[in-house]
């Protein structure tokens, strides 16, 4: 049998160029995701100071006003309507005990939502120190229809989501965030077993599935 023919120099290098650079792609991907968290970790540094509240029927004034001029509701409300709004959000809390100083407030605003008449509200404090003391009366809610929580980024809200999932199906003890990360705590009888994990990416969920 003769014997084969090598290939020629310019078959070698057409057949290189077909080969991907694999570790040129790697590369790639890891600086992307290194882009990707820091823009998260920017964003979410901008909310560290904000709670959001779901569930709180509201009546502010630019809602009535949309629907009698037939403008959209989701319009910015004015100085008056965002007084009323924090009125209503203050008062709701002292009527369940939770006790906030308006002086502690920088900002309240809702957000875009179809519910109108409970859209999603964003508390800014002034110092984090008065989030951290609101969320830790935050059990006095419990049994009504009204939930607060730190304002996360998509992809930790993400994450938070999954995580709530694999509690609701018994597959970790428990979760929950702080200082916008979000925590689960492991099953198990041993403290080695039901160990506390921070949770930094939604890869990170899925051995528990």
């Amino acid at each position: 049998m003769p014997p084969k023919k090598a290939p020629s120099n310019a078959q070698m290098e057409e057949d290189m160029e077909e080969i991907p650079d694999t570790r040129l792609d790697l590369r790639k991907r890891q600086r992307i995701n290194e882009l990707e968290k820091r823009i998260d970790d920017l964003e979410q540094y901008t909310r560290m100071e904000d709670v959001i509240i779901t569930g709180l029927c509201i009546t502010p004034r630019s809602y009535a006003k949309a629907t009698i001029d037939g403008r959209n509701v989701a319009e910015d409300a004015g100085t008056k309507d965002l007084q009323s709004l924090e009125k209503q959000v203050l008062q709701f809390f002292h009527g369940k005990d939770i006790h906030l100083d308006e002086k502690t407030i920088a900002a309240c605003h809702t957000l875009p939502r179809r519910d109108k008449t409970k859209p999603a509200i964003i508390l800014r404090f002034a110092n984090r120190k008065y989030k951290t003391e609101l969320l830790r009366q935050g059990r006095k809610l419990k049994g009504c229809e009204v939930f607060v929580n730190e304002h996360l980024t998509k992809k930790t809200a993400e994450i938070a989501r999954e995580a709530r999932l694999l509690r609701r199906n018994n597959k970790i003890r428990a979760t929950w965030t702080r200082n916008c990360k979000v925590y689960i705590q492991l099953n198990g009888s041993s403290p080695e077993q039901a160990k506390v994990l921070l949770v930094r990416d939604l890869r990170d969920l899925q051995q528990f599935k």
